[in-house]
């Protein structure tokens, strides 16, 4: 439901019990409240991007690397899974209660604070840091990947987050210097 232009409209629990082929009453048996169902799709977006941020952390030591792959998992996560995604940019939360909102700006927050932590330990690692303020670059990386998932929704899920990553990925990383 959330992947089809169905999606940027109101959701009731009437269409999405339809849409997946169950009552109302047994959404309902597993989840008190829409905004419950909401909650637990945030939850596993958080869990699935930053679990998978910490292991690139873990297993890849070169600054720009890292940046790199956890630039191309959020552009990534978005385009396996654009019914997410439509929650991630805040579409499909837009008739419902401002705290799902805030869940999502709490998670860009995370992964904004993991992005300026990846670029403050460049110094530490590789001898030497960045001209431009750590908090300014994250800030901009993190701008690029919600532009493309916005981009994403906006098209209905034409334009491909990783479309032309390897030529756009130069672009970010020239700011990087």
């Amino acid at each position: 439901m959330l992947e089809s232009s169905d999606g940027s409209q109101r959701i009731t629990t009437a269409k999405l019990a339809a849409s997946v082929g169950v009552s109302e009453a047994a959404l309902y048996r597993h989840f008190p409240s829409k905004t419950r169902m909401f909650d637990s799709l945030i939850e596993f977006i958080e869990d699935s991007l930053i679990t998978r941020i910490n292991l690139i952390l873990k297993d890849e030591k070169d600054t720009t690397a890292r940046l790199r792959l956890i630039v191309q998992l959020i552009l990534g996560f978005g385009e396996r899974n654009p019914g997410l995604t439509r929650i991630l940019t805040g579409h499909a939360l837009m008739f419902e209660q401002d705290r799902l909102q805030g869940r999502i700006n709490q998670l860009f927050e995370r992964i904004e604070a993991q992005l300026r932590q990846v670029l403050r330990e460049k110094k530490m690692r590789e001898g030497e840091g960045y001209s431009t303020d750590e908090t300014l670059l994250a800030s901009q990386i993190l701008s690029f990947c919600e532009g493309m998932l916005s981009r994403f929704v906006r098209s209905e899920f034409k334009y491909r987050p990783t479309d032309d990553f390897d030529a756009r990925w130069p672009l970010v990383a020239a700011q990087l210097q």
